[in-house]
């Protein structure tokens, strides 16, 4: 019996199966003449005794994005609009530059403008106008086209002359961002068009890479002395002046005068710098209220100060040193004059001493560097100047101690008296800047500019102060910005650099009575009256400093810049964080 049923069960396994496969047995037949194998068969057949899976709708297929029933489809994209198009509401500048709220934010339809490089601007503004743009950002001048011949002058040897340039300039007390547009400019005028220069107090370095895909060549170079030279500074001026403007200076006859250049010599001797320094000292005593007698006095301590500091030079001291030995002369002078009581204003003496060793050119590049974004250089040049300024201190601290200890009549409230003599005082900053000029190496032809522009200069100051009653501070900002526009505007005129025509024409106006009286309290031991003169005194070279950058800043704004259709008001400056 379990052998008939088992027999059964097996018949009826195979009728179904031979039902289930008897299509494709059939059609295989049909075709091959044998039917498939079991590994033919598909992983997907439904099992036996369920039923087939409806066909597919082939005319509407499905797809895992498509929208799920009760959702809203998303509207369809916008068309994507074009990088150089105007926003909408918003309308092109008169000189084709899109903008938003009068900056340029947009890049205009036609493109940024080229920089046309003309002849008749001077290259600081052709070189500060490239300078001050991104480099992403930053169109290629128009440049004379080369032969397939011509591949132009070796790349390390323009980024070395570049260099050796900068290292004057920033020696000789040039601003950072000058400095930077000169090396940018003798680079570009060798055909090195994507450079990047760099500035900071002792170091410089400019990179180039001829495109994206090139590797860039950097060099750089420290600048390890500093000397004061106008003259020099003038001729380097030149000599980039004629690179960037003439296209037949050759690198070799660049370098022959660059050559030329560093072996000049200084335009007056060293006897003549010596009576240069004393003559300013005597200038700035007439200046405070000093008279004739006076006059020689500060002119005599002046000098010794300046052989002492020569000597003090030549055994190899550092320049704080220097600082402290040139201090002690003039102050010693007064001292002297008060011990023997010859009734002469001792005070004015010492203010005249001083008024030869305040670094006020150091100062002045140092807020103008501030001013302009360099903000390392210009912490390190501050630094410098507070270095100085502490070995003046020291310097007539210990002489003004040791006068007070033999009981020298050295009165605080002498900077109460104030002398009204305006044709002296007049005469007296004019020579002041003379021979401020002469301590500074200037070229002869500018002597008589910075010795007009220095009497300009206290003539404003005293209308402000003496007559019109205007703050000191403020006064003397107002002096020293028509001296920075005059300088500026000379030196435009010249195609020089402005430093010849500025720094010496600031020199009457440089706090030498506030720093003494100031020095005078800390040794009385009168904290708060110290403090008091000593500040008074960091405002006003603060003042002058500030000053004189606002006039090279007036006269860069309401002169056109070169450029095409770029009118003043639309020249770019140096991009700021905005304090965040």
């Amino acid at each position: 019996m379990h052998g008939e049923a088992g027999e059964e069960r097996g018949d009826v396994g195979s009728e179904r199966q031979q039902g289930q496969r008897g299509g494709t047995a059939e059609t295989d037949a049909a075709g091959n003449g044998k039917p498939q194998s079991d590994e033919a068969h598909s992983a997907f057949t439904p099992p036996l005794g369920l039923p087939l899976p409806p066909a597919p709708e082939d005319e509407h297929p499905t797809s895992e994005f498509a929208v799920p029933e009760g959702f809203a489809a998303e509207p369809a994209a916008e068309p994507e609009g074009s990088a150089f198009a105007l926003p909408g509401g918003m309308k092109p500048h008169s000189g084709g530059n899109s903008t938003t709220g009068g900056f340029a934010a947009f890049t205009p339809p036609g493109g940024i403008p080229v920089v046309r490089l003309t002849k008749d601007a001077p290259w600081q503004d052709r070189m500060r106008t490239m300078l001050r743009m991104p480099l992403g950002e930053r169109p290629l001048p128009e440049r004379v086209e080369r032969s397939e011949d011509d591949t132009g002058p070796a790349v390390p040897r323009v980024l070395d002359l570049t260099l050796r340039i900068g290292e004057l300039l920033l020696a000789g007390g040039e601003g950072a961002e000058d400095v930077e547009a000169a090396m940018f400019g003798v680079a570009h005028a060798y055909g090195l068009d994507r450079c990047e220069p760099t500035v900071t107090f002792t170091l410089l370095s400019v990179s180039y890479q001829a495109s994206l895909v090139d590797d860039p060549v950097t060099a750089s170079r420290t600048v390890r002395r500093r000397g004061t030279d106008y003259t020099r500074l003038s001729a380097v001026f030149r000599l980039v002046d004629d690179i960037t403007t003439h296209e037949d200076i050759t690198l070799e006859e660049a370098y022959r005068r660059l050559a030329e250049i560093r072996r000049n010599r200084h335009p007056y001797p060293g006897w003549a710098l010596t009576v240069a320094g004393g003559g300013l000292a005597g200038a700035a005593s007439m200046l405070v209220g000093g008279e004739w007698p006076v006059f020689f006095a500060a002119a005599v301590g002046a000098m010794l100060g300046d052989r002492l500091a020569w000597l003090a030079s030549g055994r190899g001291l550092p320049e704080f040193y220097q600082f402290v030995a040139a201090a002690m002369p003039p102050a010693a002078m007064g001292v002297a004059l008060s011990l023997v009581g010859s009734g002469l204003q001792a005070s004015a003496v010492i203010t005249g001493g001083l008024f030869a060793l305040i670094p006020g050119r150091a100062l002045v590049a140092g807020v103008q560097d501030g001013l302009t974004g360099y903000y390392i250089t210009a912490a390190a040049r501050l630094l410098e100047v507070g270095y100085l300024i502490v070995g003046i201190v020291c310097g007539v601290l210990t002489v003004l101690y040791g006068g007070l200890q033999l009981d020298a009549k050295l009165n605080p409230e002498a900077a109460l008296r104030h002398v009204e003599r305006p044709y002296i005082q007049i005469l007296a900053a004019m020579l002041l800047a003379l021979t401020f000029s002469i301590l500074l190496q200037q070229e002869r032809h500018t002597v008589l500019f910075a010795t007009l522009n220095g009497g300009v200069a206290w003539v404003v100051y005293a209308a402000l102060a003496d007559t019109a009653d205007v703050p000191e501070v403020a006064a003397t900002t107002v002096a020293a910005g028509l001296v920075g526009l005059f300088g500026q505007l000379l030196s435009r005129y010249r195609f020089a650099s402005a430093l010849p025509y500025v720094t010496a024409a600031i020199g009457p106006l440089l706090p030498g009575s506030a720093t003494y009286f100031g020095l005078l309290a800390l040794a009385q031991g009168n904290l708060d009256r110290g403090v008091s003169h000593l500040t008074q005194a960091a405002a006003l070279a603060l003042a002058i400093a500030i000053g004189v950058n606002l006039g090279n800043e007036s006269a860069r704004l309401f002169l056109r810049m070169p450029g095409a259709g770029i009118e003043p008001a639309d020249r770019r400056a140096a991009k700021r964080t905005r304090g965040f």
